[in-house]
């Protein structure tokens, strides 16, 4: 039997990637914020395996995987399964840590859980899913896990399994905001016995309750909660701003390129 190797992942590469990925996400977003008391709990130790998978609603998802685990677990190298024949066509991608799968063969899930487990077992990385399995809004909680994630969590010893829901949400700038937050860790070691049908219901419940408590989070529309990664763009664009700049100086008021609170 042949060994599986772990994908290489470039420093050079992702470090040029990651000088490119933050200013990108400033352009794009007005914030990049995680729940401040979910962000303080996740406690980890690096050279234990650890699982984050998430819902999975916006074409943006992985390059905020990417961008999280930069900021959130330096210490660790981020990997993410994607589909083999996307790979192929995005070759760059293979050299930040993504590793092809194909999912609808016995032979291609077969590969996929030898290739994670090597991932996991060779210490200090991250394995990014979104299991759900196809692009879907962040209230929409009917689709079923795929069973590869509980697979594995029923295969491995010790390690983490982290949850992960993500919002993408417009407040009172021109922007958007993504919105993360994680749920409670789950310690591997503590479900010996548990088969892949109870990791599988285990997994789905964690994921759903944490997606609906960033939602109400969302509704609330309140900042607070939340550290931003990054610092966006705000205001309604240059030359709308450039009016209100000079409408400011002549009625002697302070200008703020905030429209709102959030995030100041």
């Amino acid at each position: 039997m042949s060994e599986v190797l772990v994908p290489a992942v470039p420093a050079w590469f992702q470090n040029g990637f990651h000088r490119f990925l933050r200013p990108f996400l400033k352009r794009h977003f007005h914030a990049v914020a995680v729940d401040r008391q979910s962000r303080e709990e996740i406690g980890s130790d690096a050279n234990e395996p650890l699982i984050i998978y998430g819902n999975h609603p916006s074409w943006w998802d992985p390059l905020i995987a990417h961008f999280l685990n930069r900021s959130l677990f330096p210490d660790r190298q981020f990997h993410a399964p994607i589909d083999a024949d996307a790979l192929e066509q995005y070759s760059a991608l293979g050299k930040l840590g993504f590793y092809g799968v194909r999912m609808d063969t016995t032979s291609g899930a077969t590969a996929f859980l030898k290739q994670t487990t090597a991932i996991l077992d060779g210490g200090r990385t991250t394995v990014w899913m979104t299991p759900e399995g196809r692009f879907a809004d962040p209230r929409d909680h009917e689709a079923e896990l795929m069973p590869g994630l509980a697979h594995i969590c029923s295969k491995m010893h010790h390690g983490a399994v982290l949850p992960l829901a993500l919002e993408y949400v417009f407040w009172d700038e021109r922007l958007p905001v993504c919105l993360a937050k994680f749920g409670t860790p789950i310690r591997i070691a503590a479900f010996p016995e548990r088969s892949k049908a109870e990791w599988r219901e285990m997994l789905s419940v964690d994921l759903r309750r944490t997606q609906h408590e960033l939602g109400e989070l969302a509704i609330n529309r309140s900042s607070d909660p939340f550290d931003n990664l990054i610092g966006g763009k705000s205001g309604a664009g240059m030359f709308y701003d450039t009016f209100r700049r000079l409408r400011s100086v002549f009625s002697r008021k302070t200008f703020r390129t905030n429209h709102g609170e959030q995030f100041e």
